[in-house]
């Protein structure tokens, strides 16, 4: 079931060091921006990509070279409630296999001119408009649309969204999915809106020539500004690896992090594995 738009949020004032965000909230990275994510009795999928390593996209501008399968296959999901997709005309955010499993979930959750292209399930949002959706169990969760520069000012990439997801429980905290973005007043007016419990931040320093030498995603400088403009808030940094075209990985993370005084922060997920997060802390 879902509803909506929904009017917006304001902060709310969760104490720190409560645990995470959302109630029996599960994390199950599969690979790059793909993650399945169960919380408030929905089984919820970002940017699915589900292609074999080596495969290649050519574009008219640069060609998008995969060197990393996924953890779990299509078959292996079960019953999807909603996809949550920053972009679709990226391969490394929706490849072939992505785009064909859209029409087996329930809905797919995207940016107005996404949702235009797909058609059918999808469903498309400005930044800050919300929906609800309701769980067989009762439960409700309310998706919002952040958000998202996919690169540097006149070299953005996109249009693109990121998500705040929130529970019906006014005690919990939320979980943000940044979507393919950069550090911009965008990302940081998320920061004051919600009380954030968990990122999934959307990393690795994508770098593509036709957008110049800039990085049209998360480096590592700029995850420990989001880090320091969320005090409270563990990072899980995903989508940096698996494809050629990222110039970071877990190393220049955990080293920027570390030369921060906030290596406690992050959390690497385990391909493959349910996880649940924990509320972070101040360093």
């Amino acid at each position: 079931m879902i509803a909506g738009p929904l009017a917006p949020n304001s902060r709310s004032s969760v104490p720190a060091g409560l645990p995470v965000t959302l109630p029996r909230t599960r994390i199950t990275y599969i690979g790059g921006p793909t993650a399945l994510v169960e919380a408030g009795g929905l089984r919820l999928l970002t940017d699915p990509t589900f292609d074999p390593a080596g495969s290649e996209y050519p574009t008219a501008e640069y060609t998008l070279r995969k060197t990393q399968g996924p953890a779990l296959g299509v078959d292996e999901l079960g019953e999807i409630d909603a996809v949550l997709l920053s972009h679709d005309h990226h391969f490394d955010n929706l490849d072939v296999s992505g785009r064909a499993m859209l029409t087996t979930a329930r809905r797919v959750i995207t940016t107005p001119a996404g949702a235009e292209r797909l058609g059918r399930n999808a469903i498309g949002l400005e930044p800050w408009k919300s929906i609800e959706l309701r769980a067989a169990n009762g439960e409700r969760l309310r998706v919002t649309s952040t958000p998202a520069r996919h690169g540097p000012p006149g070299g953005d990439r996109g249009p693109v969204t990121g998500f705040v997801l929130q529970s019906d429980d006014e005690n919990a905290a939320a979980i943000y999915i940044t979507g393919d973005t950069v550090w911009y007043e965008g990302v940081a007016e998320v920061t004051r809106r919600f009380d954030i419990g968990a990122v999934l931040l959307f990393a690795g320093a994508a770098r593509v020539r036709v957008a110049g030498p800039t990085p049209v995603t998360f480096d590592a400088r700029d995850a420990v500004e989001l880090a320091h403009a969320l005090p409270d808030t563990v990072i899980a940094p995903v989508h940096y690896e698996g494809w050629e075209h990222f110039s970071e990985g877990r190393a220049e993370m955990e080293r920027a992090f570390r030369e921060a005084g906030l290596a406690s922060r992050l959390r690497w997920l385990p391909r493959g594995e349910a996880r649940e997060l924990e509320r972070g802390g101040h360093d």
